[in-house]
């Protein structure tokens, strides 16, 4: 392994040193294309320098660590320099406008970025072509393999394997005792006692065992049987067949670490990036709505029915912790049963009140609570304290939706699953949405479930009362 990554490491050296030297010789083409001469003076050279630095950054961290290794397709080598070449642009003209220095002409830079772009690219490609063309044909003969164990593990070492270099690699077949899906099937070559007597007809080169690891007494048996005839034995860990349950891997140095579930907000880098979208969205909120629409809303809501503008009650947050949740009022205060949900046709809904829950608008004072830290901006929405009682009784997986912040809006809501949960099966489902949010948390999935939020405002909502 070490080895591997001295040599992936050396290899990635000779790339961005070949790129900074394409990148010289475009600086230089550019100078004689709009000139005529091959001078190369003035600002331009500390340009260049800039250029090429911030390059190496860019290009080292996007396209590390493999753009030599047979493994990475060209489409995934064309779109990591892409990726690169944008990033090194925003950056790059970040900087010029930033620390105000004297911009380059406009057109120089869409030639830089242009001729640069293809020659790099042009030249990675290149070379990832010649390189396969020799290690295909003349460094390595082609491996035969099989997997014993068509777990998930087993099913995804095949698929990389074939997908990646299937030049390299042929694949004889799976060897399992458990039923396979239907797909899979075809390509089930036998039992595990078939699996010697194929390996010993049909000269494999490699196994690969992809079942769980509790089975120590066939590892033994089949690594030996892979020593005495010459064969390659690997084992592709099957923690979920081990565990019985879905697991991640996660690497600190060179030590894996296996969860149990996905937790991307567990990540401190991830609650940085969500902590300050929810301020920045909260803010505009606070600052750009609230001193509008807040005024006409309090008027409504005072000449519908006596009682305060404002709703707050204790729901539980992040970890159960209990916290004041604001609303504005859409009940009548004369009436009890406020830690009841809300029905269809409730009789304590106010008819403004029934207008700001159908347009979700009586929720907008959670802002603060936003900004405050309480809640997030999209998240598992806070339930009532006595719901919290009634559902960890019989739900195992519902307190789990409260490893993360709460949200005014939330993954289960705009996928229909708002409103009463008196029906079997509802909060279970909404359960499922939340717990699917947590564990498939980006910033990309909020900004989706804010959009379908905003439409179904607009458009209305079926169990919004």
């Amino acid at each position: 392994m070490i080895l591997y990554e001295r040599r992936t490491h050396i290899n990635q050296m000779i790339l961005l040193a070949a790129d900074v030297l394409l990148i010289f010789g475009t600086f230089r083409a550019i100078n004689f294309i709009q000139r005529g001469d091959w001078q190369f003076g003035g600002d331009y050279p500390l340009f260049f320098a800039v250029f090429a630095l911030l390059w190496w950054i860019v290009a080292g961290q996007v396209t590390a660590p493999t753009s030599l290794d047979r493994l990475t397709t060209y489409s995934e080598k064309f779109w990591a320099l892409v990726l690169a070449f944008l990033i090194h642009a925003v950056v790059f003209t970040a900087g010029i406008l930033l620390l105000r220095v004297r911009l380059l002409p406009i057109r120089y830079i869409v030639l830089l970025y242009g001729i640069a772009g293809a020659a790099v690219v042009s030249g990675r490609l290149l070379v990832a072509f010649f390189y396969r063309t020799y290690r295909y044909r003349l460094a390595r003969p082609h491996s035969r393999f099989v997997i014993v164990g068509a777990s998930r593990s087993g099913r995804e070492m095949h698929q990389f394997l074939t997908l990646h270099d299937p030049v390299a690699n042929q694949f004889l077949g799976f060897f399992t005792d458990e039923p396979v899906a239907a797909d899979t099937q075809p390509l089930v070559r036998g039992g595990l006692a078939d699996l010697k007597d194929f390996c010993e007809r049909e000269q494999v080169d490699e196994m690969y065992f992809a079942l769980p690891l509790n089975q120590s007494e066939l590892i033994s048996e089949l690594s030996a049987f892979a020593d005495d005839h010459f064969m390659a034995f690997r084992i592709v860990p099957d923690f979920e067949g081990t565990l019985h349950k879905g697991v991640n891997v996660h690497y600190y140095g060179r030590g894996p670490i296996l969860t149990v579930r996905r937790h991307p907000l567990a990540f401190r880098t991830n609650q940085i990036a969500k902590r300050g979208f929810d301020l920045v969205f909260s803010g505009l909120v606070i600052v750009g709505i609230f001193p509008i629409l807040l005024p006409i809303l309090a008027l409504l809501i005072k000449l519908d029915s006596p009682g305060p503008v404002f709703f707050k009650q204790m729901r539980p947050g992040k970890r159960n912790k209990l916290f004041p949740c604001y609303k504005l009022r859409t009940m009548r205060t004369d009436l009890s049963g406020i830690e009841l949900q809300a029905t269809k046709g409730d009789a304590r809904v106010t008819r403004i009140g029934r207008f700001l829950r159908s347009s979700s608008l009586d929720e907008i004072p959670q802002f603060f609570n936003v900004w405050l830290g309480h809640m997030s901006v999209v998240g598992p929405r806070p339930n009532m304290v006595s719901q919290l009682e009634e559902y960890s009784k019989y739900i195992h997986t519902y307190t789990q939706r409260h490893a993360v912040t709460p949200g005014i809006t939330g993954h289960a809501q705009v996928n229909g699953h708002r409103g009463e949960t008196r029906a079997a099966g509802a909060m279970e489902k909404r359960v499922e949405y939340d717990l699917e949010y947590v564990e498939n948390w980006s910033l990309l999935l909020d900004m989706k479930i804010i959009g379908k939020t905003v439409w179904n405002m607009v458009a209305g909502e079926k169990n919004a009362y």
